[in-house]
């Protein structure tokens, strides 16, 4: 939310120009799409998985299935297609100038302590599916 807030903010002190705006609004609704898709998919795989989505709780089984083929992290990737897209949505192009400092912290204070847990919960399945699957895309 302090991602979204920055952006909004950040709009609204510094005005950039958004050269094609019916585009960029487009392309900002196509990514919170995205986000909430993937987002959505994700929590299903985790729902019929029978293990919490909770990165606090105790996770009882490691869930590669649906969009975690193609990327560890797919909730996170979700928040970021929502909180770069939603701005777009009104011209702001903040929120995706913003991203990439979204991902370094979502990297640095969250991913990174996710990993740790899980590789010493399923060592070498997690191990396996760290080799096969990338982090973000």
């Amino acid at each position: 939310m302090l991602h979204l807030l920055a952006a909004l903010l950040l709009g609204w002190l510094i005005r950039l120009p958004v050269p094609a705006p019916g585009i960029v609004r487009w392309l900002g609704i196509a990514l919170v799409a995205a986000g909430l898709g993937l987002g959505g998919a994700a929590v299903r795989e985790f729902a019929a998985a029978k293990t919490t989505v909770d990165p606090h709780g105790s996770v009882s089984t490691l869930v590669t299935s649906g969009p975690y083929r193609t990327t560890r992290n797919p909730i996170y990737l979700g928040f970021v297609c929502i909180l770069a897209g939603f701005p777009l949505v009104f011209g702001n192009p903040w929120g995706l100038i913003l991203a990439p400092v979204l991902i370094l912290l979502l990297n640095r204070l969250v991913i990174r302590h996710e990993e740790a847990y899980l590789e010493r919960r399923f060592s070498l399945a997690y191990a396996d599916f760290r080799s096969r699957v990338r982090r973000w895309i």
